[in-house]
């Protein structure tokens, strides 16, 4: 059988606005398990959307996250103000690879330990049960992302990095901005040097007067004698920013919003036959919050079925396309709680395996758990058209019309 290569194929275009992901990821399911698509900026590279291929790949040490092993970036093809070209440069555990990972890895666990998330439950339980008195008040129907799935994993990633309160909604507005894939050059290259800008100002005030959070324990962590740099500290925030929150939000809702389109799997959780556990991870899988995540890159030439990834390529984990691969899971576009087994890929696989799921599981869980515990007729919002995010990398939709009664 030939092996084919990037030169044999015609990209497929993804679309930078997200505006219907499930339908473009079983076009790129169907067309293999390593399809070669084009990005904003006419920038190509492969997306892995097979639960197997993927996972793989994922553990493979023939893939690596180390920018510079990606020609296209290294001899600086790629164009100014690249909407993704953060993901692809922020210093850190991100895009560090082997000895070098492990290392940063190992500086941020001493600070990220689970008995710190353990300890934030009682305060995740108490701020969740804050909102909804806030939302009880509002009579009727509210957006549900807006009052609810957003200030919750906010206030508790603001609370772990102590934030100020006045820095939240500015560094969320521009993390929005950030892993938009629909972004203007101009707004990218704005939105990044905003949050270095307000993250930088976090570490010197955290210098200056320590406090008990996560940023005052990264300046003081220790490996060896080793610190963590700089450009590497604001880099750690800059990520546990976004994906402390940023994905939390969409998981949220994406939850909420598969429960209330299933009477029928809401009422097995509601009546105790199955665990708020099982929504969580079957919403992991069944609507990803992070739909496509760039970038991995080939270390060496790799063969995927009929295809050949060429050495310097690059490599976009397809988290959503992979959660409803038919060939892995069975109806795999059913949302089905009792699914078993429940195991997914959406936080990761291998050496880069998320770090915040444990909090990321705590707080959704904490999150419906609440929510329905408190209105258990919550549906949906007659006429409501939830409209996605204007992007690839966040799967999930800007609003959530729910209603009350």
């Amino acid at each position: 059988m030939d092996v084919r290569t990037a030169d044999d194929f015609v990209p497929v275009r993804l679309d930078p606005f997200g505006r219907d992901q499930h339908r473009e990821n079983a076009g790129l399911r169907d067309a293999g398990p390593a399809v070669l698509v084009e990005l904003p900026g006419g920038v190509v590279v492969w997306a892995v959307t097979h639960h197997d291929t993927l996972q793989e790949l994922l553990a493979d040490p023939r893939v690596g996250k180390d920018a510079r092993l990606w020609t296209t970036f290294r001899e600086g093809r790629l164009p100014e103000g690249w909407p993704l070209l953060n993901f692809v440069t922020v210093p850190g555990m991100v895009t560090a690879d082997g000895a070098d990972h492990r290392r940063l890895r190992g500086l941020v666990s001493q600070a990220f330990t689970p008995r710190r998330v353990a300890e934030l439950a009682p305060a995740v339980q108490a701020r969740a049960e804050e909102l909804l008195d806030g939302v009880a008040a509002l009579e009727g129907e509210f957006d549900l992302r807006e009052h609810f799935a957003y200030p919750l994993p906010m206030w508790v990633i603001g609370r772990l990095l102590g934030l100020a309160t006045e820095q939240q909604d500015a560094l969320h507005e521009l993390s929005d901005t950030l892993v938009s894939s629909s972004a203007t050059p101009q707004a990218a290259i704005a939105a990044q040097r905003g949050l270095y800008a307000l993250l930088g100002a976090v570490v010197a005030a955290k210098r200056a007067e320590p406090g008990d959070d996560l940023t005052t324990a990264l300046i003081a962590a220790r490996e060896e004698g080793d610190r963590l740099s700089e450009q590497e500290l604001v880099g750690t925030l800059l990520l546990m920013l976004v994906a402390g929150h940023e994905t939390t939000l969409n998981l949220i809702t994406n939850a909420v919003r598969a429960l209330l389109a299933h009477p029928a799997q809401l009422k097995l959780v509601l009546d105790g036959a199955v665990e708020w556990s099982a929504v969580v991870e079957e919403t992991l899988r069944y609507d990803s919050p992070v739909g496509q995540f760039p970038l991995r890159y080939a270390a060496e030439d790799i063969r995927v079925g009929g295809v050949l990834i060429r050495r310097g390529e690059a490599l976009l984990a397809s988290y959503a396309a992979a959660g409803r691969d038919a060939a892995h899971y069975p109806d795999a576009d059913v949302f089905d709680l009792t699914r078993q087994p429940a195991r997914h890929l959406s936080l990761g696989h291998g050496p880069h395996f998320c770090l915040g799921s444990g909090l990321a599981r705590l707080e959704a869980e904490t999150a419906l758990r609440s929510l329905f515990g408190r209105f258990p007729g919550l549906r949906a919002a007659e006429g409501a058209v939830p409209e996605p995010i204007a992007s690839f990398v966040s799967n999930s939709v800007r609003t959530l019309r729910v209603r009350v009664d």
